[in-house]
């Protein structure tokens, strides 16, 4: 019977080190292939070239390395570009490149599907299938850094956990794939440039302020009314309005970093003074800012772009209380790259 190789990118590094001593070799080695496996990025064994063959060989029979693969790259004529990215099981993700004048930004998944139910976004119409590996939310970093570089001619500046899946319900694997990216062994990028977005799971939001991580929060937050949020996102019965408030009053006490909330306007949903002041009134309880995404249809009529009136309301009415407010247009719309559109339709 054959014998079930090990994923090795689930190993430590000082557990590399312990499997060479155990073999004969030096622990050094464990060192070496560590750094081909992250700073590297290195997808067989055969590239690790100041490694003997023997070793290589050794390393093929008890080891692979499941990275993933983009399978299908779309360019936007705006110059966003979406991965259709293939897993080790065949299943299938969807990352994308933003880019703009000043920076670069990857946004990436952190499940299959999502385990959360908002009525308005294409991937919660997908059943979750699992949470993506720590190694599968790196190797998504990997790849759009590549193309940034190459198509844009420069680093990857930016990581936005804001594609298919709930961040914190796979937030074991979000925290392990982000230590990797800000690791000097891995790419090295500053956590302040990572931004994890949720659709506001309390207990969670919490845990990462005891953790204490550096990263940034953002909330999609679409109503601060009671009933038309559970409307839009069923799953708010179950964390509601008050517990997430107290969950980011808990959040700025711990970190003292500001929250984004995110927030999409819809016609007759959530267009009216009303709401309006709702949101200045949730906005008064941490410091924050809000950032005004413009909706991008997935072919249901129930949810409509409100009117620019609609938006300048929000606007003013946000701006006259001293709150930040930045309108998002969306990019890459015309291959389904847009905010809320990811469902692997590619």
């Amino acid at each position: 019977m054959e014998v079930k190789k090990k994923d090795i990118r689930t190993l430590t590094k000082e557990q590399l080190r312990s499997f060479f001593e155990e073999i004969g070799d030096k622990a050094f080695r464990g060192n070496q292939v560590y750094e081909w496996l992250w700073s590297k990025g290195a997808h067989n064994f055969e590239d690790m070239t100041n490694i003997s063959l023997t070793t290589r060989k050794v390393l093929e029979e008890h080891f692979v390395i499941n990275h993933i693969r983009v399978d299908q790259m779309q360019k936007s004529k705006d110059g966003t570009i979406k991965n259709a990215v293939r897993l080790h099981d065949g299943l299938i993700v969807e990352s994308v490149l933003i880019p703009t004048p000043t920076r670069t930004t990857a946004c990436v998944s952190s499940q299959v599907g999502c385990s959360l139910d908002c009525k308005f976004c294409a991937t919660a119409r997908l059943k979750r299938m699992r949470n993506l590996n720590p190694d599968e939310i790196y190797d998504q970093v990997v790849a759009i850094d590549k193309e940034s570089r190459l198509y844009h001619n420069r680093p990857l500046s930016n990581i936005v956990f804001m594609g298919m899946g709930e961040p914190l319900m796979n937030y074991n694997n979000v925290l392990k794939a982000i230590d990797k990216i800000t690791s000097s062994e891995g790419l090295g990028m500053s956590p302040k440039r990572i931004t994890v977005s949720t659709s506001g799971v309390p207990k969670m939001i919490k845990k990462m302020a005891d953790d204490e991580v550096k990263f940034k929060l953002a909330v999609s937050l679409h109503s601060a009314i009671e009933d038309t949020r559970t409307s839009i996102m069923p799953f708010n019965e179950t964390f509601p309005l008050q517990d997430l408030k107290e969950a980011l009053e808990y959040w700025y006490l711990k970190t003292k970093s500001k929250i984004t909330y995110e927030y999409v306007v819809w016609k007759g949903i959530n267009d009216s003074q009303e709401d309006i002041d709702a949101l200045i009134r949730f906005c008064s309880y941490v410091p924050c800012k809000v950032n005004l995404i413009e909706y991008n249809a997935i072919g249901d009529k129930d949810f409509q772009q409100a009117s620019d009136a609609a938006i300048n309301s929000y606007i003013n009415g946000l701006e006259a209380r001293g709150i930040v407010v930045n309108v998002r247009r969306s990019r890459g719309k015309d291959i389904d790259a847009a905010c809320g559109q990811l469902a692997n339709k590619s």
